[in-house]
C-alpha cells in the first residue's frame, strides 16, 4: 500500500492513503474527506494535496 504524508493541524505528520480520498475542501483549513467518514485537517493547502495526490498516481503508472 502507498501512502502520501501531510501535516495535521497540530503539526504531527502523518501517512494517508490516497486512494480512500474522496474530498479535499479548504474552509479556509483544509479539510480532507476519507470515503471510510473520517474527516482529517491539515496544514497543506488544497492544491498541495492535490500535487501530492498527482505524484502519487504518476508513480504507482510508472511502474
Amino acid at each position: 500500500m502507498s501512502v502520501i504524508e501531510v501535516t495535521k493541524i497540530n503539526g504531527v505528520k502523518v501517512l494517508i492513503n490516497p486512494d480512500l480520498l474522496e474530498l479535499a475542501e479548504e474552509t479556509p483549513d483544509t479539510v480532507l474527506s476519507f470515503t471510510t467518514g473520517r474527516k482529517l485537517i491539515v496544514k497543506e493547502s488544497r492544491q498541495d494535496v492535490k500535487n501530492l495526490v498527482k505524484s502519487y498516481r504518476k508513480d504507482i503508472f510508472a511502474d
